[in-house]
């Protein structure tokens, strides 16, 4: 999956269509979105999921789920074993959940949580684990172990500069990963 940033709080932000879009499972990333705006990226961007990384209200990931008729991964903001459980509230409207560090902003910190807190997590839905996940982090992804982990975000430990990415670093990590 590639993440495309559709919220222009982020220095990652698309502003327009990227000249050349991969032939990979895209997915559009949202904070607090109005409906018609994520179906015109949905158009624009050729998406296949979304993901909401905002405060967004069931009803609001309702709307959009209906709107777009695409899966929806909903972020988790966690700093504590509590912050786990509100996964219950789109545990019904979501088809995966991703499970970010709970920061003053929105997502992008460079920082990690303890992931041994999500051995609290009971839910149905698979979820991907982000928050600060680098280079060095191969080992420790390989070790985390939960039989609803799905994969892992990387972005911002991987980047150059905002929205560039380090390939020779992400091949290292993904081969280490395969290891």
């Amino acid at each position: 999956m590639m993440g495309f940033i559709c919220w222009d709080g982020s220095p990652r932000n698309v502003t327009e269509t990227p000249a050349y879009l991969p032939s990979c499972t895209r997915v559009g990333v949202f904070v607090e979105p109005r409906p018609d705006f994520v179906q015109t990226k949905v158009r624009e961007l050729g998406l296949d999921r979304i993901q909401l990384h905002g405060n967004e209200s069931p009803a609001l990931c309702r709307e959009i789920a209906a709107a777009t008729q695409l899966p929806v991964v909903k972020a988790i903001s966690v700093r504590r074993a509590e912050d786990i459980g509100l996964y219950r509230r789109y545990a019904d409207i979501a088809d995966m959940l991703l499970f970010d560090t709970k920061c003053p902003g929105v997502g992008g910190s460079g920082h990690s949580f303890d992931w041994d807190i999500l051995q609290h997590y009971d839910g149905p839905l698979p979820f991907l684990l982000a928050g600060g996940i680098g280079p060095g982090d191969a080992e420790r992804v390989r070790k985390f172990r939960h039989p609803r982990f799905a994969g892992v975000d990387l972005n911002s430990c991987f980047e150059t500069s905002a929205a560039c990415k380090d390939i020779a670093l992400l091949k290292q990590f993904i081969n280490a990963l395969k290891r």
